[in-house]
């Protein structure tokens, strides 16, 4: 018997779907991204959701899907969600933060190669028959500093390969972050831009990176320097960024992400950045390898094992972090409920008045919300007793019984 239906859109990778499967859940696997109406109608009775970075999960796809426990997104971003919304639904949502980092991290490496010796523009030239042969604007990478902005996971691994090409490497986040190597923190952006022959951006989509790097930063940048972005699209000014490549102020630029996509592959595509000298341009691959994405179907399809088997939440993006270990006979409860004081006692009481006895328990808040685990000794009987009369509190969001 099903233990509930899962849906995985996007062309998740098969090992998902397997996984899943071998605990008892039935999967449905589909090779493309939905609109919104379309999701809402595949996902109907869906206990849990697998997207990727083209599908978007509206407040109006939660509301609509009452049985829907948790949403897992098989990248990295997750500003395709409605992250509070799920949040306040009682929906946690779990990603995938390390699986694709030494792809994205090697594509940069090679980017910067490409870019200082020209062969992007020197590969086009060949297949159009033009013979170019010039050491003109060509460089070495070793003894040039890169410049790394967000020295998160992607950062950090961008910053030892580098290293072990003969690069210098400074670094900026706004949070404290321990070096890598001889990776150096510098005290600013604005430092990091003037000393850098390279810069790479590894930053999250917020409202705080949005055109972070304008014509204001880029005037900042050496002459001859050359930007790299695979972050996300809306951290750079495109228009800015083109006028500093036709102004040579800049010899070129390697981006992976823009502030608009096509929905589809093979949709058309239209950017200022095309056709300009030294700059390459790729239809935001920079996780796309098979083993990253086999590495992000395993990661993935395991948080959502662990919290529709157990309703541990670490890792959720967009929840407290809870967990818990499962006690052998014992019978468990999640509970999601407001985050006001006097919950404890009332599922405290109710548990004690069904003649239970709550032998371990955990509980994590945010603003919101409270997530509470716990697991209670007592007969077969008293699990659906106490889930009914937790979903009768006005405080309560969500009851899950645990099979």
């Amino acid at each position: 018997m099903s233990l509930g239906r899962v849906l995985l859109v996007e062309g998740i990778h098969p090992d998902a779907k397997r996984n899943l499967e071998s605990e008892g859940y039935e999967v449905e696997l589909l090779p493309k991204a939905l609109g919104e109406s379309e999701l809402i109608e595949a996902a109907k009775g869906a206990i849990a959701l697998g997207i990727r970075s083209k599908t978007r999960v509206t407040p109006r796809v939660i509301e609509a899907l009452p049985e829907l426990c948790v949403v897992g997104a098989f990248c990295i971003g997750t500003n395709q969600i409605a992250l509070d919304h799920a949040n306040a639904c009682g929906i946690p949502v779990f990603n995938a933060p390390f699986a694709s980092t030494r792809s994205v991290a090697e594509m940069i490496i090679a980017e910067i190669i490409i870019l200082a010796r020209q062969l992007g523009d020197r590969n086009r030239d060949v297949h159009r028959g033009v013979w170019s042969k010039s050491a003109a604007g060509s460089y070495e990478i070793r003894g040039k500093t890169l410049g790394i902005v967000g020295y998160g996971h992607i950062g950090r691994q961008v910053g030892v390969l580098a290293e072990a090409m003969g690069m210098k490497v400074i670094f900026y986040d706004i949070a404290p972050r321990l070096p890598m190597g001889n990776n150096r923190p510098v005290e600013s952006l604005e430092a990091l831009l003037e000393q850098s022959d390279f810069v790479t951006l590894h930053v999250p989509e917020t409202p705080q990176t949005k055109n972070m790097i304008g014509a204001k930063e880029i005037a900042r940048m050496r002459p001859g320097s050359y930007l790299l972005n695979a972050s996300r699209g809306t951290v750079v000014d495109i228009e800015a960024l083109a006028e500093a490549i036709r102004s040579k102020h800049l010899a070129g630029a390697a981006v992976d992400v823009y502030p608009e996509e096509p929905e589809a592959t093979g949709d058309g595509f239209v950017s200022p950045l095309q056709n300009l000298p030294n700059v390459f341009l790729t239809p935001h691959i920079g996780g796309s390898t098979v083993e990253a994405q086999v590495a992000i179907g395993r990661e993935v399809s395991q948080a959502l094992l662990s919290f529709l088997k157990t309703g541990n939440t670490l890792g959720a993006v967009n929840f407290p972090q809870v967990e818990l270990q499962r006690r052998p006979g014992t019978h468990r409860i999640t509970h999601v409920h407001q985050n006001i004081p006097g919950v404890l006692r009332d599922v405290n009481r109710i548990v004690s008045e069904v003649g239970a006895n709550v032998v371990a328990q955990v509980l994590g808040t945010d603003a919101g919300i409270g997530y509470l685990i716990f697991d209670f000794e007592g007969d077969s009987s008293a699990p659906p007793i106490i889930s009914e009369r937790l979903a009768r509190l006005e405080t309560t969001i969500r009851v899950r019984r645990l099979p």
